[in-house]
């Protein structure tokens, strides 16, 4: 049996590096973020990854059925029990597809859906400065200010719904992400130990 954390967050809230740094101290957690599982696909050239690359360059979202299925994979071959996601869902549509899914699939419990909370002002000041900071080559084509508000918005819309939904469900834990990296790191590990 996987136990599934899925971590949400605005573009700059850190819920990747959260994450990262999370499965990097514990042997029995794994981290894949739905950006990374669709940028390697993009890596690999693959026709797929042309699709998905289309998408990614316009800050639009990368269609249900290729996302859903990326992921439901990624879990069940992951390497141990706990699995941390994170970027996911993104779209109500997202929610509702992966939840029908995973009520079928035996071997997933969703554990969590964690919220990495910041304000939209701190996400820019974050997005904007890791773009100034990125060394020739290692720039992000979704860096940039037309871009950082067309994904914004893309997240915040259905945010709403998502967070009603998963209320509901009781999986919801809002983390506030507005604090230093260690203070966020140290509670969502606790969380996440408390779960498993």
């Amino acid at each position: 049996m996987k136990n599934l954390f899925l971590i949400i967050g605005a573009p700059g809230s850190g819920k990747t590096t959260d994450a990262s740094i999370i499965a990097e101290k514990n042997d029995n957690i794994v981290h894949y973020s739905t950006g990374d599982m669709l940028r390697e696909e993009v890596a690999n050239g693959s026709e797929l990854g042309l699709e998905i690359e289309s998408y990614i360059a316009k800050g639009a979202l990368v269609p249900l059925n290729i996302i859903v299925n990326t992921i439901v994979s990624a879990i069940n071959n992951a390497p141990v029990a706990n699995v941390l996601i994170d970027g996911y869902p993104r779209s109500t549509e997202q929610m509702i597809a992966f939840d029908k899914l995973v009520e079928k699939e035996d071997n997933i419990r969703l554990a969590s859906v964690i919220e990495v909370r910041v304000s939209e002002q701190v996400a820019k000041d974050r997005i904007l400065g890791r773009a100034a900071d990125a060394k020739p080559g290692e720039e992000r084509s979704d860096d940039s200010i037309e871009v950082f508000f067309d994904r914004m918005k893309i997240y915040t819309d259905p945010l709403a719904e998502i967070q009603a939904f998963y209320t509901e469900k009781n999986l919801l834990t809002v983390i506030s992400g507005e604090r230093t990296l260690e203070e966020v790191v140290e509670d969502m590990e606790a969380f996440v130990k408390s779960k498993i």
